[in-house]
Formats: C-alpha cells, sequence, structure tokens
C-alpha cells in the first residue's frame, strides 16, 4: 500500500539525519512552518513544520473523504486549526492531537475527492528540522475509493484492547469499567479554555478513588490523554470482566435547552429530537478521529446480538433509574427529563449493563460552573458511587430470582 511507501522512504532520510545531532524523544510542530494551501490545476499542499524528524504514515479513509497522518511523538500543544487553515478550500477542516500512547494524529477532511501525487519529509542535515511536504490532486471518485482505506502494518501498534489491570483483590470483585468521553485528537464539547475530554478524565479518575475505597475493582477504559475507539470501549469493559459500564460526558448541545444531569439507556428509537443529536455527535467521534469504519456494521450480528441484550437491557435500565436517583439525592441540578434512551454505540454491550450519564452540559452557564467546582464535583461523585452500590446489592438480590 502507498502509505508503507511513504514511511520507508522517510526513514532512511531520517536515520541519516539523526547521526547528526542528538535529537529529543518529542518532535514540536512549529505553526509558522504549517500550512494548507490549494494551487493550480487541482493541487492542494499540505506543510507540517516539525523541529526534528519523525517517523510518520499517510492514508486516505472514505465516507467521509479524509486524509489521515501518523505522527511518532510529535507534539502539537501550541498549534490551532486555524493557524494552519485559515479558511476552508478543498480541504474543509483540520484535527489534530494525541492518538494513542506515543503517537499523535493529523485528520484533514478532504471537501472532494483527492489523492496524494508526493509525500516526503526532507530533513536539515545541520539542524535536524523537518517539513513533512503532501501534495494532493483531484482524482475521480473511483481512484479515490482504490486508494483508500487503513493500512495493515504489522510494525504499527493496533486499537488498544488489552485491558488495563484492576486494582484489588486477586479473587473477582465487582467490577465497574468508566469511559471518560472523548479523548486525545478528540476533545468532545469545548467552552472557551474547558474541554470535555479533560473534565470527564478527572472526574473519572475522582470516582474511581471513591470506588476503591468501598472496595470495588475499577477499570479505566482510558487513563490518560488519548483517543480510545468506540467499539474499543466497549471491548476493554468485556476483557476485564466488567459488570457494569459507566460511560461519562458532559455535552454542548444547544437544542431543547439542555441543562442537568442526564442517563442515557440503549435504544434503536431516540426518546426525542435533542438525544438524538447527540447520540449522532457521539457516535461521530470515530470519523473525527480518523478511524476505518468499514465493514463495522454486520446485521446478522447485531440481531444476535438484539437477542442477547433481552436479559441485559432491563438491569441497565435499574442501573440508570438508581444512579438518577442517586445524583438527585446528590443535589443534582437534574435534567427535567433525566432517564432518556438512544442508540450511542458505547452502550451496544450484548451482556454488561451500560448506561452514559451526562453529567451536566457545558452549553449551560449553570452546569459550567457546577463542573468546574471541585467542591459540586465532590458532592457528585460520591452520589453516584453510592448509588453503584445500591443497584450492585439490589441487582445481586434480583439474580437468583432471574435464574428461576
Amino acid at each position: 500500500m502507498r502509505a508503507f511507501f511513504y514511511l520507508a522512504m522517510f526513514l532512511g532520510v531520517w536515520a541519516s539525519a539523526a547521526t547528526a545531532q542528538d535529537l529529543s524523544a518529542l518532535a514540536r510542530v512549529d505553526p509558522a512552518k504549517s500550512s494548507v494551501s490549494d494551487g493550480w490545476f487541482g493541487k492542494t499542499e499540505i506543510k507540517i513544520g516539525l523541529s526534528q524528524g519523525v517517523p510518520f504514515r499517510v492514508f486516505l479513509l472514505e465516507n467521509p473523504a479524509r486524509l489521515v497522518v501518523d505522527f511518532k511523538e510529535a507534539d502539537w500543544a501550541t498549534v490551532r486549526p486555524d493557524m494552519i487553515l485559515p479558511q476552508a478550500g478543498r480541504v474543509s477542516a483540520v484535527r489534530f492531537g494525541a492518538f494513542r500512547p506515543g503517537w499523535s494524529r493529523l485528520v484533514a477532511d478532504l471537501s472532494e475527492p483527492m489523492v496524494p501525487v508526493e509525500v516526503g519529509m526532507p530533513v536539515d542535515a545541520a539542524s535536524g528540522q523537518a517539513v513533512l511536504e503532501i501534495t494532493l490532486k483531484t482524482a475521480s471518485p473511483e481512484e479515490f475509493t482504490a486508494q483508500a482505506g487503513a493500512p495493515i502494518d504489522p510494525a504499527w501498534p493496533e486499537a488498544l484492547t488489552k485491558a488495563p489491570e484492576t486494582q484489588g483483590l486477586k479473587q473477582k470483585r465487582f467490577t465497574v469499567a468508566l469511559d471518560a468521553g472523548h479523548g486525545g485528537i478528540d476533545p468532545g464539547a469545548e467552552r472557551g479554555d474547558v474541554l470535555e475530554k479533560d473534565l470527564m478524565l478527572s472526574f473519572a479518575r475522582t470516582l474511581r478513588e471513591v470506588l476503591l475505597r468501598n472496595d470495588v475493582d475499577v477499570v479505566m477504559i482510558r487513563d490518560e490523554d488519548v483517543f480510545v475507539a468506540l467499539e474499543t470501549r466497549v471491548a476493554i469493559a468485556h476483557q476485564a470482566r466488567a459488570d457494569i459500564f459507566i460511560s461519562l460526558h458532559a455535552d454542548s448541545l444547544r437544542q431543547g435547552g439542555a441543562k442537568g444531569a442526564t442517563v442515557y439507556t440503549l435504544s434503536k428509537e431516540a426518546s426525542d429530537a435533542a438525544t438524538a443529536h447527540l447520540a449522532a455527535r457521539h457516535d461521530r467521534s470515530d470519523i473525527i478521529a480518523g478511524a476505518d469504519l468499514t465493514g463495522s456494521d454486520d446485521q446478522v450480528a447485531g440481531i444476535l446480538l438484539d437477542l442477547a441484550r433481552q436479559e441485559t437491557e432491563p438491569r441497565s435500565l435499574a442501573l440508570a433509574k438508581v444512579l438518577a436517583d442517586g445524583m438527585a439525592q446528590a443535589g443534582g441540578p437534574m435534567n427535567r427529563r433525566p432517564l432518556r434512551k438512544a442508540g450511542f454505540s458505547v452502550l451496544k454491550s450484548a451482556d454488561i449493563p451500560s448506561v452514559l450519564v451526562e453529567v451536566g452540559f457545558l452549553s449551560s452557564d449553570r452546569d459550567l460552573k457546577n463542573l468546574r467546582d471541585p467542591v459540586w464535583r465532590n458532592t457528585m461523585v460520591n452520589g453516584i458511587a453510592q448509588a453503584i452500590l445500591t443497584w450492585r446489592d439490589n441487582d445481586a438480590a434480583r439474580a437468583p430470582l432471574v435464574r428461576q
């Protein structure tokens, strides 16, 4: 595949340059030397300036059309999208950030089919500075499809599927999978300098500590600022043999005046228009991060999973109700309709009761103030933790009756 050629072509240049100086482990992206510009004859040039050469790979994805570039050890902290792309053209949007430990990703949305015709990363032998240069040209839909698809590279680490170690006794205890929403290249909702991914990771870490003190094992779906694909989040919970799965979010939603804590369970039909819009936003996170969704929809498997969920669904609904009650008792504030349903991908586990909790909405001034208040967060964490313990005991008491 062409991505392998791009990678191999660069590594030889980088290796020779690396011998000329002592290179640090992390390359800094230089916004002054980075740009996206449309040229003549249907060509577009992407330049990414780096403080040093790094391994990289380039590939295309479709539905929608995207160019994806993965970088080893590249820091984007000083760069904003508008620095690289001041106005949309053949590239309609760019985003970048951490993708998995040690790797970052740039995703460029393409407004029309384009394919790379030149890719290189010349490295200055004296300074070690480098510039990734990609020239794209307009292509037919057929030509784009022929070149699209995530490369299969044995040297590239597969999506994180190994569950982190649970903390506690060797004997299996009640285990909660905590999913701090978004992460890495996918920041989630943003309001000013507040990012949903950061708020929810902090919230999840605090909740973990409270649960551990109450003899509950916890597996963190992510415990750092990295991207984790939606299906991988569920896979981690399965590998950890989690008893319940809780996904934590603080979205931004203007429709319906969204405010207050809300708990969602799985349903093919969303309970209202605002919830449907929210589910679509959440499930778009894999596309935002440049994930390849080809072949992700298997109708036969879906039917079998629906059958398996018949037992799990009432347990998820019971968990949602207990959580909503616990958060209300902790002072809320709660949404006027705190229990809702939608087709969130992270809730599609067939055998683990799963809920998605919007702790609040960044689009609400009141919720934003609460989410930034450590006293309020601790009170809400304790309310959620107590609700989890209540559900655990109630579910264990009902188990013999279910088996009968």
